[in-house]
């Protein structure tokens, strides 16, 4: 592999032409210079000057070099920049959440990122435990689950609370047992597991949301409530995907008597130092939340 410090001698005496003045401004003799130049040759198996007294000319070897590694040395120093500076609101930002989360966070995301050109949202959809292999294997920065996870790289914390809420058409009065009998059942990938922890904290006749008859199911998020909203069932749902619907007047969350909410968790590789971008992102989630 090419040493850096050899190339970056290499490409400042082209660019100077001259042995003297290349180890003048590297701060090195003139011989370190050399020396250098003739690391790369043996390296390379390749003569990369042609000598003439105190002149040289580049062989095609040379040239190769010089062309391709000033590109490098470029990159390196870009890179280099980019790190010692950590910009807040510069870069990519790659998040993952369940969907009711999402519907109330990428809008203020979006707001960020309008103030801020040069940062990159990159937000994902996603159930928990795909959450959680994300963040094992370093595919995503931040994410967020309604469960904690087991896994001891996988570092989360408490970021709040969301809100589980029985939702009905808006022309249901009382969503008592025999009317939810009734209406039946518009299930989703989480609805099975939201119906038992709010309805069986608030029917005693509650066992198993399989007592509803089924009468739609959607795995879209945003549109789980348009056949609630045209009466074709009941369903619970999480707040921030209830808050979101675009027709509020046609659908109708009943409070109940025993509210139930869902933890909400922030998670992060606990060995990935974290970019100053995503630390003040990850603040700011949690003022939203």
């Amino acid at each position: 592999m090419i040493n850096p410090v050899l190339l970056r001698s290499f490409s400042m005496l082209v660019e100077t032409g001259h042995f003297t003045r290349t180890a003048e401004r590297l701060h090195m003799t003139q011989s370190g210079v050399s020396q250098h130049v003739r690391k790369l040759e043996q390296l390379l198996g390749q003569d990369l000057l042609v000598r003439q007294g105190k002149q040289f000319h580049l062989t095609d070897a040379g040239n190769r070099l010089y062309f391709e590694g000033r590109e490098i040395l470029y990159r390196l120093a870009k890179l280099e920049q980019d790190i010692r500076t950590d910009q807040e609101h510069e870069g990519e930002i790659k998040i993952m959440s369940p969907g009711s989360v999402g519907l109330k966070l990428y809008p203020q995301l979006l707001e960020v990122q309008k103030l801020y050109p040069g940062l990159t949202i990159d937000y994902r959809f996603a159930p928990n435990a795909t959450i959680e292999t994300s963040i094992l294997e370093l595919e995503t920065d931040i994410g967020l689950m309604t469960s904690r996870s087991s896994l001891e790289q996988v570092q989360c914390k408490t970021v709040g609370r969301e809100d589980l809420l029985l939702v009905t058409c808006s022309t249901m009065k009382e969503p008592g047992w025999e009317q939810l009998l009734k209406a039946g059942f518009i299930n989703h990938p989480d609805g099975a597991h939201h119906a038992n922890l709010l309805l069986s904290a608030n029917y005693p006749e509650f066992q198993h949301h399989t007592q509803f008859k089924t009468r739609g199911f959607c795995n879209q998020i945003s549109l789980i409530l348009e056949p609630v909203s045209q009466g074709l069932g009941f369903t619970v749902l999480p707040a921030f995907a209830t808050r979101a619907f675009p027709s509020p007047q046609l659908i109708k969350a009943h409070p109940l008597a025993n509210p139930i909410s869902e933890p909400l968790y922030l998670g992060i590789n606990r060995s990935r130092p974290l970019p100053t971008r995503v630390v003040s992102l990850i603040e700011q989630i949690k003022a939203w939340l």
